[in-house]
């Protein structure tokens, strides 16, 4: 089943439910009532030993399941040079009738990484694995989706061009800097491919001002300019997402608006969710590149129920009908945590579900 790059026949998307005693240490450390290193002792032995327990299970690569974050894209892009997290009008996530969602990263100054943004998280995480360690980074097309035009700064980027040319600069020196530290396995959350699938997302998108339909290719070419220097040895992916906030989503929609673009992009694969009908068929895949992988998200992490291994194997069966299955891989269709708040689901029901994938994977793949 081993396959000797990433991404692999059993494989995850990236962040885990918070363990409590670390998520009520964090909760006092955002009071004032504990500091900076104790903070970090907390989060370095909840890493460690979420890092045990994935390479018990048998999975080939150990994430640090974005302990260190609140927001699984917002800690990483605040700390670009130029951004300034706002509040979010545009479309909500379904939460019980609710209406809620993180902030925006918006343009206020001009983009660089003018220091290492995660490297530390990464190299920890390198310390205490065995297994491949993979670090989880927002795309740079997260710096523009959800606001657009609207929460770009027309004075500091009167030329959006300008402004592409240093999100892809910004996130080569970013990729630069993980992979000094060791990165050889890196992959993309990207929410924007998926979304413009949504026809309310692309309403939403003109009224910010852009064009949905040229969004994707120009996401993609920015993907591209940002991969462009990465080490020869290093492994990246994209995975793709309809939102994933407390078991909740916005986008709905088959692939089939975006996948030319998105398959256009410099990766060696794509995680891509197929837990739901909100994600369409499996026909958008005939556009796969040869020797590139699709990982088919089946297992769903926003509800504790076990999946049937028959059922994801006849789903398996069913991709492997337009993908060889050579090209196949299987994974949770998002992670379990995006946000610090977690999904709605138990930490058995977690570590139950991984064990599935790993255990279908061995039973298809051999």
């Amino acid at each position: 089943m081993n396959a000797t790059r990433p991404p692999f026949r059993a494989d995850q998307v990236g962040s885990l439910l918070r363990p409590e005693a670390l998520a009520t240490m964090r909760a006092r450390w955002k009071a004032g009532e504990v500091g900076d290193q104790t903070l970090r002792e907390a989060e370095d032995r909840a890493i460690a030993e979420a890092v045990r327990r994935q390479q018990d299970i048998g999975l080939q690569a150990v994430t640090d399941g974005e302990f260190r974050r609140d927001w699984w894209h917002l800690d990483f892009l605040a700390q670009l040079d130029g951004v300034t997290l706002t509040a979010n009008p545009g479309p909500k996530f379904k939460i019980s009738g609710q209406s809620e969602q993180p902030p925006i990263a918006t343009v206020t100054g001009r983009i660089g990484c003018s220091r290492p943004i995660m490297a530390d998280h990464f190299a920890y995480l390198k310390s205490v694995a065995q297994a491949v360690p993979k670090m989880t980074i927002p795309s740079p097309s997260m710096l523009h989706l959800r606001g657009g035009r609207a929460a770009i700064s027309r004075e500091v980027y009167p030329d959006l061009d300008a402004f592409w040319g240093d999100v892809a600069a910004a996130y080569r020196q970013a990729i630069a800097h993980l992979a000094e530290a060791g990165c050889r396995y890196l992959q993309l959350d990207d929410i924007t491919f998926a979304y413009l699938c949504d026809p309310k997302i692309q309403a939403n998108c003109r009224a910010n001002g852009d064009d949905p339909a040229e969004l994707p290719r120009r996401y993609a070419q920015t993907i591209n300019a940002a991969l462009r220097d990465r080490p020869a040895d290093m492994a990246v992916t994209i995975h793709t997402c309809r939102g994933n906030f407390k078991s909740a989503w916005v986008a709905e929609g088959g692939y089939d608006p975006v996948v030319e673009a998105m398959f256009s992009t410099d990766v060696d694969g794509w995680f891509m969710e197929f837990d739901s009908e909100r994600a369409g068929g499996f026909e958008p895949l005939r556009a796969v590149p040869k020797g590139k992988t699709v990982v088919l998200g089946l297992v769903t992490t926003k509800l504790g129920e076990l999946e049937d291994k028959d059922k994801l194997k006849r789903r398996i069966d069913e991709a492997a009908k337009i993908v060889p299955l050579d090209q196949l891989a299987l994974s949770p269709q998002c992670g379990f945590s995006s946000t610090h708040h977690g999904n709605a689901l138990s930490m058995d029901d977690q570590w139950r579900k991984l064990e599935r994938v790993v255990e279908v994977a061995h039973e298809v793949w051999g």
